[in-house]
């Protein structure tokens, strides 16, 4: 009887045991990017700042002329990066400005003029993952498919000036800062559908190429899709607009449109 007992409460447990998630230094996965490997994790907890802007391939490639120039640095993935149902508790960077830092820490006049950036060759997956505290990709140039699909951002989700080349979803992804996707121009059709904006939906700027997906979005921020251009379809069918909202200059197909002619469109 005891042992039917313990075999009980073995099974009972085991569940608990697979939902508890691996701890792994972000140390360790810089290592791996730093020897050109495909980056793979799921139900891990990436512990430390997961700081991918000084890999050792990392260049100088522009500026350096002369002390008053802005040293611009770009460290490349070579390989697939792919994190599924992952918690990453420190900063999540692909984009450092030491200035930001330096002049919040110690209110320095004197600038560093340095920026480092990361680019990715290959295909680049954040799916169902928990980001809480920054996520910086500003800058970064994606070539392969890029999907961050039913992940959670703690605070800004910063990618203001990212280019991507090819799809990219951002399906029932949770904003709770910021998200930033000012003057980015996405190629192929791109998919917010389902997210949930608890800051500002910054879209200024942005370019869509072939569509753009908001159905059944959530903004309890600011939509702010002022300048806007979409080629193709601009599909709002269901979203929720709680908070202000800037459709000033916004185009569809080169015609001018704002929110209310769009909610006509999308019944």
């Amino acid at each position: 009887m005891r042992k039917h007992v313990q075999t009980l409460f073995l099974l009972l447990f085991l569940p608990l045991l697979s939902m508890a998630q691996t701890k792994v230094n972000a140390s360790e996965i810089i290592a791996k990017m730093n020897r050109g490997e495909a980056v793979r994790y799921k139900n891990v907890e990436v512990v430390g700042d997961l700081d991918m802007t000084k890999l050792s391939n990392m260049k100088l490639v522009e500026g350096g002329e002369d002390k008053y120039s802005t040293k611009k640095y770009v460290s490349t993935v070579t390989a697939p990066v792919s994190f599924v149902n992952c918690t990453f508790t420190g900063d999540v960077l692909a984009y450092f400005n030491p200035d930001n830092v330096e002049q919040l820490r110690v209110n320095l006049k004197k600038k560093t003029s340095e920026v480092y950036n990361t680019n990715f060759e290959k295909e680049v997956l954040f799916e169902s993952c928990s980001f809480k505290q920054k996520a910086a990709f500003k800058y970064s140039e994606f070539e392969g498919d890029v999907s961050f699909m039913s992940s959670r951002f703690a605070e800004e989700a910063n990618f203001k000036y990212a280019e991507f080349d090819r799809s990219v979803n951002f399906s029932n992804v949770r904003f709770g800062g910021e998200a930033n996707f000012k003057y980015v121009e996405f190629p192929e059709r791109a998919s917010f559908a389902g997210a949930t904006y608890k800051g500002e939906a910054n879209y200024k700027y942005t370019k869509f190429a072939r569509g753009a997906n908001f159905e059944k979005a959530l903004f309890d921020g600011t939509a702010n899709f002022k300048y806007t251009k979409v080629a193709g379809d601009f599909n709002i069918k269901g979203a929720s607009f709680r908070g202000g909202n800037d459709f000033k200059y916004t185009q569809l197909n080169d015609q001018k449109v704002t929110l209310g002619s769009l909610q006509s469109m999308n019944r």
